[in-house]
């Protein structure tokens, strides 16, 4: 452009100077020096213009690259966002089974209600767990081992609402693993202590029994008639009905 506009000047001025011989020659210099000024003023428009363009480049190329800029850090944000998200969910969800897990340890922990043998009472989870354990071995015919557990567990919760079924199982423990004495001597303790119990009639009967294996006629005799005499309608009193007739 700035090419162009020097061109028309010169033309210009070609042309006034061919023109300067019709006027007189001072008029001639005023024109051209007129002429030169209006051209310089354009020419300095020119350049303002075109640095006031450059400025506006640059400045829409910075805004260009801090646009950019922008968009990668809500990209960086976004994603920052999304992991934050994650994980507190993750946090909650860790939380809830935290939670969850200490309710059913203490669910564990707290007293159980509890019924054998027709006794309902309460107990820890740890006697619970300890008498099933005791009691397990002994449905397993495994009656020495059985033994040892039921006493221990015995001599250990001598308060615990089980101690009377434990006693009883104890006794056919023992009677299983031919300890008959001790058998005899641990149903006979549980008979004179729980008369009312739903697995007394039992005992009797199962005194009956160890002092038959130990060749006591008599003492089983006198247990039996026992037996009949204080539980009378109970099965066990039928079965001891049965074992008279049967001893001499």
């Amino acid at each position: 452009m700035l090419h162009r506009i020097a061109l028309a000047a010169v033309l210009a001025c070609s042309a006034l100077t061919a023109q300067a011989a019709l006027f007189s020659d001072d008029e001639a210099r005023r024109a051209i020096l007129d002429l030169r000024t209006r051209v310089g003023t354009l020419d300095d428009q020119l350049k303002q213009q075109a640095a006031t363009i450059a400025q506006l480049q640059r400045s829409l190329l910075e805004l260009n690259n801090q646009n950019q800029q922008l968009k990668q850090d809500l990209a960086q944000l976004r994603g920052e966002n999304e992991q934050s998200l994650q994980q507190v969910s993750d946090l909650q969800r860790r939380q809830k089974d935290l939670a969850t897990g200490v309710d059913q340890r203490l669910g564990k922990l707290e007293p159980q209600s509890v019924t054998v043998d027709g006794q309902t009472f309460t107990a820890d989870a740890d006697v619970v767990r300890l008498y099933d354990e005791a009691l397990a071995p002994l449905k397993a015919g495994q009656f020495d081992q059985a033994a040892t557990l039921l006493a221990a567990f015995v001599k250990r919760h001598p308060t615990s609402g089980y101690l009377p079924s434990a006693r009883y199982w104890l006794g056919n423990a023992q009677f299983g693993a031919k300890k008959t004495r001790d058998a005899l001597a641990t149903f006979k303790g549980f008979a004179e202590a729980y008369p009312d119990h739903l697995r007394a009639p039992e005992a009797y009967l199962a005194m009956a029994n160890c002092q038959i294996e130990l060749k006591d006629t008599r003492g089983a005799r006198k247990t039996l008639g026992d037996l009949i005499k204080a539980y009378p309608k109970t099965e066990a009193a039928v079965a001891a009905r049965e074992r008279l007739s049967t001893l001499k």
